[in-house]
């Protein structure tokens, strides 16, 4: 594993602010010295994710999720350290050293040479669309979509030939075996074989936002199956992790993205100066794309085709970007079937109204509704009505909420205190059903010890806070009044002797000690510690009475223990008045503490 100095991992925490970094990803509001949001790792409707600007780190108090931007970026783009850290370094301008290890070498090398692979196949490709002799069906296909030739350079289109014309080109630029089947473009067959994946289709290359060429596209010139062939995830690709033609639309003004289906929608729309267009890639819309969008502009426009499959990918895009925060709203186009078409039919600038045009989830949720019910008839109007409580129920903005209720309410002639009523029953029984289900739950074990007394265990987070925060203050106090296995978790034991060895170094920055630790269980709960408010005031004072109530129990114990001895029958009378003086001693000695 590549190994990064302590003091380098520094500085890219310290360049990326938690805050601003989380901020691309979910919508987060100030409250007091924090900030919260609807967590990116599991679905809630009250914001339970915290940011603190103040000790950067991040905790979810509804799944448990935490740590700090390195764990964030991890875990929400699906990276290894190594690959969040060249991602951070990235973004704040870090330069990172070589790599060390023989096998973090060979990774790095690997996908290098698949990124030339890609480069030199996307210009193969290209320069054989101009081949009059062997591309004219493609040539053909590109005059018809209109298509021109600046549009053709700019996405680098190509065409692919037969049966392994790329392969001889790759081994003749001395490529090996590994690296080119570790690129997807070249497949080899049970016999030895090797064939290009790619054979007779129009090809559409697929960068990162980073302008490398990571997968194809490729789309059949007649009518076999399948019609388009993606690329397979390989060591620079993962499928539903990227957005065609993002690259290119970063580059503009992106107040607004729209996201279409198809290749041929985002390339028609760029080439007639719609630059704000991205497509999915042969995929249902994935979280993972999502996030994207919601970092790279706040409201989204879907733009998927008007078929059943374009309405059912429409569905399942707007779940995915609002419950990510996205203002999403959906294209409306009448007239054709895909926003290609209609662009080429009627022009930019009408398209570019329709834009503006473009309807909320709800209000598109309301459309689809209408479409099957036939509101003159008694019966489908009731459930016409029913069916949009249910969807006005699930919206927590009551300014929002008012806004939809008043425009229906007018629309279809009925009483707003109706539409309200049904609301108000129908988000009643969700809570209800939502404390049933957590009444019926079965509690998970976990894979730490259990908590035996709770009191005792959050007084231990609390000394672990207290040493995180304040080491100079409560370090040498603690240590010499409280002895290590006071500590009833063995978690807490090892987090707080830790603690003692780094401050005994001369480490005072114990803020960093979610990075001494790597396992996840023990990064949360540690996050858990930092976000909670345990209230101190006066931190000598709070220090102090920690150490009390320990002292306290540890007199009790004995106390305990003594009284036991003493009623040993069998004890000597000398004993008997040692234990007694002892008693008594202990006894002053808690009276002295209350």
């Amino acid at each position: 594993m590549v190994r990064y100095s302590e003091e380098l991992i520094d500085e890219i925490r310290n360049r990326n602010d938690i805050v601003d970094v989380i901020s691309q990803y979910v919508v987060l509001k100030r409250s007091g010295r924090n900030f919260f949001g609807l967590c990116p790792f599991h679905k809630e409707k009250s914001p339970s994710f915290c940011v603190s600007a103040d000790k950067q780190i991040f905790h979810c108090f509804g799944c448990g999720v935490g740590g700090n931007v390195i764990h964030f970026v991890s875990k929400i783009e699906n990276l290894n350290f190594r690959e969040t850290i060249e991602s951070l370094a990235d973004r704040s301008g870090v330069e990172l050293p070589t790599l060390e290890s023989d096998e973090d070498n060979k990774t790095a090398i690997l996908k290098s040479k698949v990124y030339e692979i890609n480069q030199i196949t996307a210009e193969f490709y290209h320069n054989n669309l101009y081949n009059s002799a062997t591309a004219k069906p493609a040539q053909e296909y590109v005059k018809k979509r209109k298509l021109d030739n600046n549009t053709l350079k700019n996405f680098l289109i190509g065409y692919s030939g037969n049966y392994n014309e790329l392969y001889k080109l790759l081994v003749e630029k001395g490529f090996q075996e590994q690296e080119i089947l570790a690129s997807g473009l070249v497949n080899k067959t049970p016999d030895g074989k090797y064939v290009d994946r790619y054979r007779k289709r129009l090809m559409f290359p697929i960068q990162d936002v980073r302008n490398k060429i990571i997968a194809f596209g490729g789309r059949v010139l007649d009518d076999s199956k399948p019609k388009y062939i993606n690329s397979p995830e390989n060591i620079v690709y993962s499928k539903g992790r990227h957005l065609f033609g993002l690259n290119v639309a970063k580059k503009g003004d992106l107040k607004k993205i729209i996201i279409v289906e198809g290749y041929m929608d985002a390339i028609s729309l760029h080439q007639r100066g719609i630059t704000n267009v991205v497509a999915s890639l042969g995929t249902a819309m994935t979280e993972a794309q999502g996030r994207l969008l919601r970092k790279s502009s706040e409201q989204v426009i879907i733009g998927y085709d008007s078929d059943g499959a374009g309405q059912a990918a429409t569905l399942r895009g707007l779940e995915i970007l609002s419950n990510l925060g996205c203002d999403v709203r959906i294209l409306q186009i009448e007239g054709a079937k895909d926003p290609d078409e209609f662009v080429i039919k009627y022009g930019p600038e009408r398209f570019e109204k329709q834009v503006e045009k473009s309807i909320s989830l709800v209000e598109y949720k309301v459309k689809i509704l209408k479409k099957d019910l036939n509101l003159e008839h008694a019966n489908d109007k009731i459930k016409f009505l029913n069916e949009i409580a249910k969807i006005l129920s699930k919206i927590d903005n009551e300014i929002e909420r008012e806004v939809y209720i008043q425009n229906i309410a007018s629309e279809y002639n009925i009483s707003k205190e109706a539409i309200y009523a049904e609301v108000i029953k129908l988000n009643s029984q969700n809570i209800k059903g939502t404390k049933t289900l957590e009444r019926a739950k079965p509690k998970l074990e976990t894979k730490t010890e259990k908590v035996v007394n709770e009191q005792a265990d959050k007084r231990e987070k609390l000394i672990i806070y207290l040493l995180i925060n304040y080491p100079e203050q409560s370090y040498e106090k603690i240590k010499s009044n409280i002895e290590l296995d006071e500590f009833t978790s063995e978690r807490n034991q090892n987090i707080i002797k830790k603690l003692y060895e780094e401050i005994e170094k001369g480490n005072s920055n114990t803020n960093n000690i979610i990075d001494w630790f790597e396992d996840e269980e023990t990064v949360n709960y540690l996050s858990w510690i930092l976000a909670y408010d345990f209230e101190i005031g006066e931190i000598g004072k709070c220090i102090e009475d920690v150490i009390y109530i320990y002292k306290k129990e540890k007199l009790i114990r004995k106390r305990n223990e003594v009284i036991k001895k003493l009623e040993d029958k069998n004890l000597s009378e000398e004993k008997g008045k040692i234990l007694e003086e002892e008693l008594n001693n202990i006894i002053i000695s808690l009276a002295k503490i209350k």
